[in-house]
């Protein structure tokens, strides 16, 4: 919960599992309420949804309660969907996505997979790949997402970017592919560490 404050989480539902373990009702609402008080030290909303649920039970047709289970989960994925907002997509600014792996495809070239953080690109586009070596510009010539060819990519997809001239050597996880001239590489930078206490574990 402190790690979720820390990176700037906006809300939090409560999936309370293994609930078919405990066959003592008041147990589980003691539980809850422990979670709530947790919950509300952090910042975070207590009046959040908190779902009581057995993931083992729902998954398995002979488990006891299976059906209960079952609804659970249906009831867990209508709460996030009903308080956990949708993420809104930065499409008109700058592509951006950051390398997260790279391979070869043999007679084809140098692909870099990743997600697409900010911005629409065009198969065809130039692109640059900054980042712990010199800027280099390529273009991409194809672009694929969850095994389908598209024209485009953007924001939020998952998707692999096939580019020209570019060995597997010179590019590598860690490096971004970005808009020409939009992201700036720097070599030094200020941090913030918060170093948690024995308490917070």
């Amino acid at each position: 919960v402190l790690l979720a404050r820390q990176v700037g989480v906006p809300r939090i539902l409560v999936a309370l599992n293994k609930c078919d373990m405990v066959d003592d009702e008041e147990l589980i609402e003691l539980v809850e309420e422990e979670v709530r008080d947790l919950l509300d030290e952090n910042g975070f909303d207590r009046d959040c949804p908190v779902i009581h649920t057995s993931a083992y039970g729902a998954l398995h047709d002979d488990a006891p309660d299976h059906e209960k289970w079952v609804e659970s989960v249906k009831e867990l994925m209508k709460a996030v969907d009903e308080y956990i907002p949708t993420p809104t997509h930065d499409l008109d600014k700058p592509f951006l996505m950051p390398i997260e792996d790279v391979f070869t495809i043999s007679g084809r070239g140098t692909v870099v997979t990743g997600r697409v953080e900010r911005g629409k690109l065009p198969v065809n586009s130039n692109v640059e790949i900054v980042g712990i070596r010199p800027t280099q510009t390529t273009t991409v010539t194809s672009i694929e997402t969850f095994h389908k060819q598209m024209d485009e990519c953007e924001a939020g997809d998952n998707t692999g970017l096939l580019l020209r001239g570019i060995n597997r050597d010179q590019v590598e996880r860690g490096q971004v592919l970005a808009a020409p001239g939009s992201v700036t590489p720097h070599t030094k930078f200020e941090g913030e560490v918060y170093v948690l206490t024995k308490d917070e574990g």
